[in-house]
């Protein structure tokens, strides 16, 4: 009797791997055709790193912002000074970041930023950075109140053996069609067209590829479908492999149709991969036959990390040791593109300024996002704004900390 209990529950267990095994066949995109494919009725709106035929459309497009940016937008006494925002991910400790930014505005100091690039939770501050205060106010109240339970969903042991994930990002993904709606398009279309840039990375895991889209290309397009492509990317950057599903994208090349599985921009290299894109203003502007002799670019990057490791007993179990995971891979990527970020806007002339989670803060979280320790770091990060943040001139250790 037991034994045909047994043999049941294998047969049933067998089936259900099979059912679990085709619930998605994947048609991914062959490797010769990796950075030429586009999304479906989408053209324009997305560049591979490392693929120069897909850099000439992010050419083209920032070639098209010098055009429209107006000859006194980011003049300071005569010389063009074009100020740029990078974000990088930090899961909570993202609050740090918009109790900064939100400071930083009421403080009448921060810049409307030439462009904004962001990846991880970073791509959600960076959106909000780019539309303007009403929408950082909006994500402040969003930060200071979420739970874990309004961010991921707890999957049965059995979804996460056969699923992708640990988690399901259906809360999260209610949370982003709240914020996202036709409204914020409306206004990334506006700047954008006011010769602006907004850019958020994600990873093609396929291809092991850092892509990075053209939010502001993507937002013109208006209408249904770029409101729901916006949405998926912003999903996509924030969506750690094994915590989170990956995101598929639809994409075509030659009349033939593909499925891309992307997930968090920081997986593929982060902040570092956006010095293409900076790289590729000189030579757009040379294009569009604007002389940027005596410009400056003025570097902002925003770490939304801890700069030095901080200790905690972490629990024996799969959830809590891959969340550890996560952060400490975070943090060390984060870090590192940080140094060689500051080396590349050292080697170009570049004025550099950087901002962290302080030393002096010590971390009390209890759950993956604490409400309490959430308001916290946002306040801390706000007080710290509105006293005059005092910008690093360069990463801990290197030149005195540039203090």
């Amino acid at each position: 009797m037991r034994q045909k209990k047994l043999y049941r529950l294998l047969v049933i267990a067998a089936c259900f791997w099979i059912l679990a095994g085709c619930a998605h066949v994947r048609h991914a995109v062959p490797e010769n055709l990796v950075g030429k494919t586009g999304v479906i009725g989408m053209s324009g709106i997305r560049y591979y790193s490392g693929k120069p035929d897909s850099y000439a459309q992010a050419q083209q497009s920032l070639a098209d912002s010098f055009q429209n940016e107006g000859r006194t937008n980011y003049l300071v006494e005569g010389v063009k000074i074009y100020p740029v925002l990078i974000i990088g991910g930090g899961v909570s400790n993202s609050a740090y970041g918009i109790g900064l930014l939100k400071g930083w505005s009421e403080a009448g100091a921060r810049p409307a930023f030439k462009i904004v690039t962001g990846y991880s939770s970073g791509s959600i501050l960076a959106t909000a950075a780019f539309a303007g205060k009403d929408y950082e106010d909006k994500l402040s109240e969003l930060f200071t109140s979420l739970s874990t339970a309004d961010v991921v969903k707890e999957k049965s042991n059995f979804s996460r053996l056969f699923g992708s994930s640990v988690y399901s990002s259906a809360p999260f993904t209610k949370k982003i069609n709240t914020m996202v709606d036709e409204a914020l398009l409306a206004r990334i279309a506006q700047e954008h067209k006011k010769g602006r840039r907004l850019y958020v990375g994600t990873t093609d895991l396929d291809a092991q590829g850092f892509v990075i889209w053209d939010m502001g290309a993507l937002a013109s397009k208006g209408g249904p479908e770029a409101l729901k492509l916006f949405r998926k990317i912003i999903l996509a950057s924030c969506s750690f492999p094994a915590m989170l599903p990956p995101v598929f994208f639809q994409v075509e090349v030659g009349g033939k149709r593909y499925d891309e599985m992307h997930a968090d921009g920081g997986v593929a290299g982060g902040v570092f991969y956006i010095y293409q894109l900076l790289e590729g203003e000189a030579s757009a502007a040379r294009f569009s036959e604007i002389n940027l002799k005596g410009s400056r670019t003025r570097l902002y990057v925003l770490n939304l990390c801890y700069m030095s490791p901080h200790s905690k007993q972490i629990e024996d179990n799969l959830v809590a040791i891959t969340s550890r995971l996560i952060e400490t891979n975070g943090a060390s990527k984060m870090i590192g593109d940080t140094y060689r970020l500051y080396a590349y806007a050292k080697e170009k002339g570049w004025d550099y300024n950087l901002a962290y989670i302080p030393e002096d803060f010590k971390p009390n979280q209890k759950e993956m996002f604490d409400k309490r320790e959430m308001r916290r770091l946002f306040q801390r990060g706000y007080d710290d704004a509105r006293a005059g943040y005092h910008w690093h001139k360069a990463p801990p250790g290197l030149v005195a900390d540039g203090k």
